[in-house]
């Protein structure tokens, strides 16, 4: 089957313990590895994060992003599953292409957490 690279990122509402939030990603990790038999490349949880606007009264919420790579037929089934979820309050799936599988491979690895280095001047 042909596969592309996927990512989404989505936000669970801000009242769930660390325990039901890291459940609730569980859930899903495990929905796209065993029954759509997606490859997860990684899964990044962005943490409580203040929202641009408020979604159903709440200003804040737990971000996460998951990287995968999948057949596109999955993906309604997969945005299905999230839409019936209470605890989702919104997500956004995007294809990558080559530019952007590179640039994740790079975040991955760190290369943009790092500070620039401040070069001494010698003193005159």
């Amino acid at each position: 089957m042909f596969q592309r690279n996927y990512e989404t990122v989505f936000i669970l509402t801000p009242v769930l313990s660390d325990v039901q939030m890291k459940d609730t990603v569980d859930k899903f990790v495990n929905l796209l590895k065993k029954e759509e038999g997606a490859d997860v490349i990684n899964v990044e949880n962005w943490g409580l994060k203040k929202m641009a606007y408020t979604i159903e009264k709440k200003t804040t919420g737990f971000y996460v992003l998951v990287e995968f790579k999948a057949d596109p037929t999955i993906i309604r089934k997969f945005e299905i599953e999230l839409r019936r979820d209470e605890k989702v309050m919104r997500f956004l799936t995007t294809v990558l292409d080559k530019h952007s599988i590179a640039y994740s491979d790079r975040r991955r690895k760190g290369e943009f957490n790092k500070k620039a280095e401040v070069k001494e001047e010698p003193a005159q």
